[in-house]
């Protein structure tokens, strides 16, 4: 997907050249079916690799994949569009003449797609709309391969949980499995929250972090489009899709909170709604969220994220200390022990978390990212529950939730759950009546 500007944080420059040239990813899930097969490779051996999602994150996922060391080619490719597959395809073979080897009977279209492609390779890359996740996920696993898996993993409780017992089974497996959450890959955050673990700012005590900025694209309905072919083109509008910017954006820096306090909130509150993006086009989603996180030791994270145009914009966390303040996303303390970064050269991190996964699988390392993936996914989810119904929300009450946005079928004449209106508007949730537990 586009990103938005990332204040206070080093840019990869690498996805956003790439992301000048496609557009975002859009795949559909499928019943999961495949046999049972280990993927592992010795250290000069090719490695086979196949991108499941061929917008815009997930070919500058596989063009990260394919700078790499050693041998290593794009075998096979597979997204709901035929377009967005092609686009991605002659992107890729101009800068990778050499590694992408895809022949026509390797690009696969439609919502099966992604077993057939992950079925031709040792390494996949899962990068669709983040509702089908955790099914591509677990196929990737029942069929034993090492997984580069975006953020966020799932887009409600049910999805959450069966990302988690799949990512039990990775385990099991000996899988290697990375996480698209670049900044556990970014040396000024290694360094920032080593410090902070050593104990440079004292007991942390309260933490902020915000996603402000003005929001993403949008693609006009066009005519002879189905419900289903609607909602997957403009999949960020759309809850069981994309899961509300709160989770597909402010995920990262709910993560880095995470990261800090080493473990994922008790319970969460907060205020939201839809003041300014309020047409038809943006679905069923809001246009901003405030919500107050706890954590067991009775710590708070004060969190924003707002997808509104000409107003405070922000990319950035910070925690405060008995002892100074730490600008986590600047890499710089102040107080008793005052420390900053500078401006050291470092390597893009969306590079350096491809250069550790494929290191890990070339030389069987120890590499699997699913948990705190998941619990960073499922921690956003709490926040938009808590905004979404206006309620105190517990951890235990969410992620046990058994509500399920997925339709019951995959099928471009399929209806999805949420369905517009006469007039074309998308029922919205309103907080005091919604129910999210």
């Amino acid at each position: 997907m586009n990103d938005s500007p990332e204040t206070n944080s080093i840019k990869a420059i690498n996805r956003r050249q790439f992301l000048q040239t496609t557009s975002a990813a859009v795949i559909g899930g499928g019943l999961l079916l495949g046999a049972d097969r280990a993927a592992h490779a010795a250290g000069s051996d090719t490695l086979k690799l196949a991108l499941i999602g061929c917008g815009g994150r997930g070919s500058g996922a596989a063009d990260q994949a394919l700078h790499t060391e050693g041998s290593v080619k794009l075998v096979a490719m597979a997204d709901a569009f035929r377009d967005r597959l092609d686009t991605s395809y002659e992107t890729l073979k101009g800068i990778h003449k050499d590694r992408v080897e895809v022949p026509e009977e390797n690009k696969f279209i439609g919502f099966d797609a992604y077993k057939q492609a992950i079925a031709q390779a040792d390494v996949v890359i899962l990068a669709t709309p983040p509702g089908f996740r955790w099914i591509h996920f677990e196929e990737a696993v029942k069929q034993g391969k090492n997984i580069f898996a975006e953020k966020p993993v799932a887009t409600d409780a049910h999805g959450v949980r069966r990302f988690l017992e799949a990512a039990a089974e990775s385990k099991k497996k000996n899988l290697k499995v990375g996480i698209g959450l670049q900044r556990h890959h970014q040396v000024p955050y290694l360094e920032t929250i080593k410090r902070l673990h050593d104990g440079q700012i004292g007991d942390i005590v309260a933490m902020r972090c915000y996603w402000n900025d003005a929001g993403v694209w949008v693609h006009p309905r066009q005519p002879g489009q189905t419900e289903m072919e609607y909602q997957m083109r403009n999949w960020y509008y759309f809850t069981w899709l994309g899961g509300d910017h709160i989770l597909e954006q402010h995920i990262h820096n709910l993560d880095v909170i995470n990261w800090v306090k080493q473990g994922h909130p008790v319970r969460a509150h907060g205020l939201g709604g839809r003041q300014v993006r309020v047409a038809k086009e943006f679905g069923q989603i809001f246009d901003h969220h405030a919500v107050e996180f706890e954590y067991a030791d009775g710590s708070r994270c004060f969190s924003q994220c707002q997808h509104i145009a000409n107003c405070w914009a922000s990319v950035s966390e910070a925690v405060i200390g008995t002892k100074g303040l730490c600008e986590v996303s600047g890499a710089k303390i102040t107080g008793e022990n005052p420390w900053s970064f500078g401006r050291r050269k470092t390597k893009d991190p969306y590079q350096q978390e491809h250069d550790d996964f494929f290191d890990a699988i070339r030389n069987d390392k120890p590499y699997n990212e699913a948990e705190y993936g998941a619990h960073s996914t499922m921690t956003a989810i709490l926040g938009r529950m808590a905004t979404y119904s206006g309620k105190l929300v517990e951890w235990k009450d969410a992620i046990n939730s058994e509500i399920d946005g997925m339709p019951e079928r995959y099928a471009w004449d399929a209806m999805p759950k949420v369905l517009p209106n006469a007039e074309g508007f998308y029922p919205v949730p309103v907080p005091g009546k919604t129910v999210v537990v």
